[in-house]
């Protein structure tokens, strides 16, 4: 299989070459040439590891058993993830079941993909001969960073730089990162959000004169963000494998179709749900669920993507985007690979920051997804809501995609069994999850140590050991910059490493 690039200006590659580069030449996304079909029955009886190596054969056609399988064993192994099927499928109700992707080592659904990517990585680099170091940069608007930084920390061969939004993630999402150890690991804080963070990576790979600074220097850039497609391919996974679970407790019958309904914000987690739909996967609607932050809503909505808007500050900040990324290999599926159209809405979006599409493509969107948006209010009241009735704790990104879905029944009176995308532990966001469960008095004034810890004994549920120690370590990172700056930052941190 070759990986073609989202604007068509670039050669086909093999899968480690997409790999290793992360992004293609062209400024485009690498994507598979074809999308092969998944007999996904026939993985009924097997557990998670084997169910992603034949999904993996299908894509990395490269890469040969023994390194998909050396991969799979490292990532997924029983001292990374707390439970034995890596992702966990919990029934709430006759309608609704919840697929837990957070029991790695982070606590959030990136570590599923983030601790075998380095894996791949660097099986990638020795198949196409490459004998420079691979600088990872990554922007996060939370979960990614720290998931990455976990990943790749002390993986020879590697560099990575994180930026993340000063004042943008949760305090614990901050100190995860800023606390991270590693001879090749760097965090930097940027003034501004998520997506000058991400704007900012993307100009610095299209900086000629960095890249080429870089290779001078034995240095390469690549991406840990989903816009790399082996940051993807691990996501399709869980979604057949949660469909299996749940034929095998009983809440659906093989063949029957599902919604799943997904917290997103840069739209990876949720293109890789439409992947596992066009491959096989019985899926009925993708329900597409935004916080205040809702350009992906008006989206589907409009056929208009405008980021001409107010930008806010949740507290589900994993979601607080506006320039969503992955959307770009949604239309080039949709479009029936029309790069010159997929080029020149991206050029418009870059230039003016908007875009229009078309109403055939529009059409097909609205046939595949459902989207909806919740606010700060509804986010709280449904984590309450949902431990009132059942004695189960989630967080905010969980709460939103909870919130949507009640939506999306109001409005269509579809009650298909749906999968709901958990996304993270709702430990790692403790005073919002405090607020909702203890109330606003007894918030107030206390530490995230204390809360966690009153959160705990109120509901019930342990804290994750990892998210404890936290409070324990020292901070080891202390720069910020401005956007403008980020590539300077890169240029000053690959002369560190050069040893100049």
């Amino acid at each position: 299989m070759k990986y073609e690039s989202t604007r068509g200006k670039a050669e086909k590659v093999e899968s480690a070459h997409a790999i290793k580069a992360g992004i293609a030449p062209d400024g485009g996304l690498y994507v598979p040439d074809r999308i092969p079909h998944i007999d996904y029955f026939k993985y009924l009886d097997l557990d998670y590891r084997k169910r992603a190596l034949d999904i993996f054969r299908k894509f990395l056609t490269d890469f040969s058993d023994p390194e998909l399988i050396d991969c799979i064993e490292t990532a997924y192994s029983p001292e990374k993830f707390d439970v034995s099927g890596i992702v966990s499928t919990v029934r709430l109700n006759e309608n609704m079941s919840i697929l837990e992707l957070w029991h790695g080592p982070t606590y959030a659904f990136k570590d599923i993909a983030l601790q075998i990517l380095p894996c791949f990585l660097a099986k990638a680099v020795e198949k196409t001969g490459e004998n420079k170091k691979i600088l990872i940069l990554v922007a996060t608007s939370g979960d990614t960073g720290k998931a990455a930084l976990e990943g790749f920390c002390n993986v020879e061969g590697t560099d990575i730089i994180v930026f993340f939004p000063k004042d943008g993630v949760s305090r614990m999402q901050a100190l995860a990162m800023l606390t991270q150890e590693g001879e090749n690991v760097s965090v930097i804080e940027v003034e501004g959000n998520f997506d000058d963070a991400q704007n900012g990576i993307k100009e610095i790979f299209s900086n000629e004169g960095l890249c080429r600074y870089a290779l001078e220097n034995e240095f390469m850039f690549s991406s840990a963000n989903s816009i790399n497609w082996g940051r993807l391919l691990p996501q399709i996974v869980y979604y057949f494998s949660a469909y299996l679970d749940m034929v095998k407790q009983d809440t659906i019958e093989d063949g029957e179709k599902i919604n799943v309904c997904i917290p997103t914000g840069n739209f990876g987690n949720i293109l890789a749900a439409y992947y596992a739909k066009i491959m096989g996967l019985p899926v009925n609607k993708l329900i597409c669920a935004s916080n205040e932050n809702n350009i992906l809503t008006d989206f589907m909505i409009t056929g208009v993507y405008d980021t001409k808007r107010e930008f806010i500050k949740t507290i589900s900040p994993s979601m607080d985007i506006l320039i969503s990324s992955n959307l770009e290999r949604l239309l080039f599926e949709l479009t029936g690979r029309d790069e010159e159209r997929v080029s020149r809405w991206m050029k418009e979006l870059g230039e003016t920051g908007r875009y229009q599409i078309d109403n055939k493509t529009h059409k097909k969107i609205s046939s595949v997804f459902f989207a909806g948006f919740c606010n700060e209010e509804e986010t709280l009241g449904t984590v309450e809501d949902i431990f009132n009735k059942f004695g189960y704790l989630i967080d905010p990104h969980t709460a939103v995609a909870i919130d949507v879905y009640d939506k999306y029944i109001v409005s269509t009176q579809d009650m298909s069994k749906t999968l709901i995308a958990s996304t993270a532990s709702p430990f790692k966001f403790e005073k919002s999850v405090s607020r909702a469960i203890l109330g606003e008095d007894r918030v107030e004034g206390r530490s995230e140590r204390e809360l966690q810890r009153e959160l705990s004994e109120e509901t019930n549920q342990e804290i994750p050991a990892g998210l404890l120690e936290l409070h324990e370590k020292k901070i080891l990172h202390h720069r910020s910059c401005r956007r403008q700056d980020m590539g300077k930052i890169v240029r000053e941190y690959i002369d560190k490493r050069s040893g100049k």
